[in-house]
């Protein structure tokens, strides 16, 4: 990618800005010339009507166009020189006349600003080393209902190149990969998560439906499954003693979550359903209890180990999210 388009890519011109900057209107382009190193050298910048930067650096006392800081991975400290130089123009012209967006191309802006507008949430920029990956989170459960990313298309299509920008979706219905532009997701689970690429061929109101069933999965509530052993202790004494009890809270557990106590053998079964009421109550410094209630309680021959098998918990070690076809079934 040239320096242009790199440092000019998520902004957008501002051509009102531009005479008053020094810019000089010839038939529909802007130009604007700037002499540094000591007057010896002089940037000449064009801004066409669509906003496309081009610039090129003049030697003057040679009288020839210098293009050695285009140069990949150059090392001479004259170039690296001219080109420091030359960037420091190119952002002072964009920070003056140019305003910022959120992503790349226009689908992508126009699909934030609906998420915006319709959630009132802003992309969140997480990541040093990939800055323009933005997160779409839920206030109410602070879950993550979409992720903007920029990458190269091969890592969507194979043998297909060139910079893309796509949006990743929690869908409850994974056959939407059927559909045309939706591609099983980059860099997350593909069980619940797509892709979908901002280049326009998906309308936005299409878009917009699928991100709103994202949205709502994200509302719901986290379920969690904690083992206890009864060999150690009365586990069934102390839950049925008391309408709410406390236990040692897992990390990332939030308040209102669902939460399934299962029991090791003899009984190998889910016993109790509980709802978190309380977080962060300390017995000891940094090792906290949370205190939950009692909502429901199963024979032992309902949900034994076997059962949860078929749908996808493997074990019962330590506190884990429900599986989602597990899920379904308990909330039957």
């Amino acid at each position: 990618m040239k320096l242009e388009e790199e440092i000019f890519k998520t902004y957008t011109l501002n051509k009102n800005k531009l005479i008053s900057y020094g810019f000089i209107k010839e038939k529909e382009n802007y130009k604007y010339s700037k002499k540094i190193i000591n007057n010896t050298f002089q940037i000449n910048i064009i801004i066409d009507k669509n906003g496309k930067v081009e610039g090129k650096i003049y030697d003057l006392d040679a009288e020839y166009e210098y293009t050695n800081f285009r140069i990949k991975d150059i090392t001479g400290a004259f170039a690296l020189k001219i080109k420091e130089e030359y960037q420091n123009v190119l952002k002072e012209i964009r920070d003056n006349c140019f305003e910022k967006k959120y992503f790349i191309f226009n689908q992508t802006n126009r699909i934030t600003e609906s998420i915006i507008n319709k959630y009132h949430v802003n992309p969140e920029f997480l990541w040093v080393k990939n800055p323009n990956f933005g997160v779409f989170r839920n206030p109410k459960s602070e879950k993550w209902f979409g992720i903007i990313m920029n990458i190269d298309k091969s890592k969507i299509i194979p043998k297909q190149k060139g910079e893309i920008e796509i949006l990743n979706i929690k869908l409850d219905d994974i056959t939407y990969l059927k559909q045309k532009g939706i591609y099983p997701a980059y860099h997350m689970n593909k069980k619940s998560w797509v892709s979908i690429i901002l280049d326009d061929k998906i309308p936005d109101e299409e878009i917009m439906k699928l991100v709103n069933i994202s949205y709502e999965l994200s509302n719901l509530k986290d379920e969690w499954i904690i083992p206890a052993n009864p060999k150690y202790f009365d586990v069934i004494t102390y839950i049925e003693s008391l309408p709410i009890f406390s236990w040692k809270q897992p990390k990332n557990i939030k308040l209102e979550d669902t939460v399934y106590i299962y029991l090791g053998a003899p009984y190998s079964a889910i016993l109790y359903k509980c709802k978190v009421i309380e977080l962060d109550l300390y017995n000891e410094p940094k090792k906290p209890i949370m205190n939950l209630e009692l909502i429901q309680k199963y024979d032992p021959k309902k949900y034994p180990f076997i059962k949860l098998k078929e749908y996808g918990l493997n074990s019962v070690r330590s506190p884990r999210r429900i599986p989602n076809k597990l899920s379904k079934i308990l909330n039957e």
